[in-house]
């Protein structure tokens, strides 16, 4: 029976909100959520104490996949406003940064939505496919020149950053400044990147000013000097005589390094992880790579889920199956949890590459706010697989992962490889 036996199986002992939950293994964990989604009624918890911040009036866990689908197809009950990605209220000067549209309601959310769409338009699937070839092929030269190694730092992190720096024009020797502050966002309350939790707060805002004024000065030479590549189009793209702001595009990069890169490199290094666990998926990929390959990255995207949860705040007194929601309370979707309901998918702690249907929420759910970039992940992660297996078929994790101390990222910081 899994999840296993756990004290997590019991509601009393959860506490969502504390870090050191998020630390436990994977089948306490599990087995958190699945007693959780057998309760009638979504459990209130209480919001986190953060040096400076007043104490919040709590959230609500939404863990069920169709509870999860029915507040995200209902925006005008459930809003992103103030923040969906925050379950305190931040402050005013953190609004320069993560004021993105993930962050927005309509119809803000859809004008910004637009204009990125614009700069993300015809035959920009072409070049990122072709820009994900080259990233992939020097990767993988590069490990074999190096030899076993920190699988997360030398392949998974790099993949997503040097795809969208080669699409962005973002020179080779900038890579590692935004690695590192990509750590630091995600990883505000992980002693590695931020040895002290009262220096949260001052760490997350300087490191957002960096990357706020790296773009900037990215943007003024491309406003310009013009050279088509995806910042140029940001700058340039329009609707209506309406450009991206400073502010906003300063917000839309920094989306894109958390979500963006952060959700495929933690799919790339969970992906490599489960495969080592399971040789016999691992053997059936490598099999027929084409054929088996569009399933195992939904099934690794599935199990993964390098986002855990978003919020929403309740927009007007509503309800959601049965349950009473009044205005201004919070709520946290929380898709691990449904990416492992038992009344959507067949033995759900089961890693499945040949899972049909898996309607995960990896990349959220419908709605507005489902992941522009999902496709995108979805690519890079497929050909970063596929240039590893075809010339490394024996590279595998080695030793235990060590995960990121966070609730809203799932992520590995570092695992060996060898091959």
């Amino acid at each position: 029976m899994y999840p296993p036996e756990s004290r997590f199986a019991h509601v009393e002992n959860i506490d969502l909100t504390d870090l050191s939950f998020w630390a436990q293994p994977y089948g306490d964990r599990d087995a958190a959520f699945a007693a959780l989604r057998r309760r009638p009624e979504p459990v209130l918890f209480q919001e986190p104490v953060m040096p400076g911040f007043g104490q919040g009036s709590g959230y609500y866990a939404m863990v069920g996949h169709a509870d999860i689908a029915e507040v995200s197809r209902r925006p005008q009950d459930f809003g992103s406003l103030p923040t969906a990605i925050s379950i305190i209220d931040l402050p005013e000067e953190f609004n320069s940064f993560f004021g993105s549209m993930i962050n927005m309601d309509n119809p803000q959310h859809a004008r910004l939505r637009r204009l990125v769409s614009r700069a993300f338009g015809r035959g920009m699937a072409a070049e990122f496919e072709a820009a994900s070839h080259k990233a992939a092929r020097k990767i993988v030269d590069d490990l074999i020149a190096k030899g076993p190694c920190d699988f997360v730092r030398e392949v998974a992190a790099i993949m997503p950053i040097a795809v969208l720096s080669g699409m962005m024009g973002i020179p080779d020797d900038d890579y590692e400044f935004i690695y590192d502050r990509s750590n630091i966002i995600v990883g505000t309350f992980d002693p590695e990147y931020v040895p002290r939790a009262d220096q949260a707060t001052a760490a997350l805002l300087k490191t957002s000013h960096e990357l706020a004024d790296y773009i900037a000065r990215l943007a003024a030479d491309r406003t310009r000097n013009p050279t088509g590549d995806l910042i140029t189009r940001l700058v340039q793209a329009q609707i209506d005589g309406e450009r991206l702001s400073p502010e906003e595009l300063s917000s839309f990069f920094i989306l894109l390094v958390v979500a963006g890169m952060e959700t495929t490199r933690n799919a790339i290094s969970r992906g490599l992880v489960l495969l080592t666990e399971h040789p016999e998926q691992r053997k059936l990929l490598l099999s027929d790579f084409e054929a088996y390959a569009p399933g195992a990255v939904e099934e690794i995207l599935r199990v993964a889920t390098p986002i855990n949860w978003m919020r929403r705040t309740v927009k007007r007194d509503c309800e959601v199956n049965g349950h009473r929601f009044r205005e201004g309370e919070k709520l946290l979707l929380f898709y691990w949890s449904a990416n492992r309901d038992e009344s959507v998918f067949t033995d759900p702690y089961q890693f499945d590459i040949t899972r049909d249907p898996n309607p995960h929420m990896t990349f959220g759910s419908v709605g507005p706010h489902f992941c522009l970039g999902a496709h995108l992940a979805r690519m890079e992660v497929t050909v970063l697989f596929r240039e590893l297996f075809s010339r490394l078929p024996e590279i595998r994790t080695v030793g235990e992962p060590r995960r990121l101390v966070a609730s809203f990222v799932e992520a590995i910081k570092h695992v060996e490889c060898a091959f």
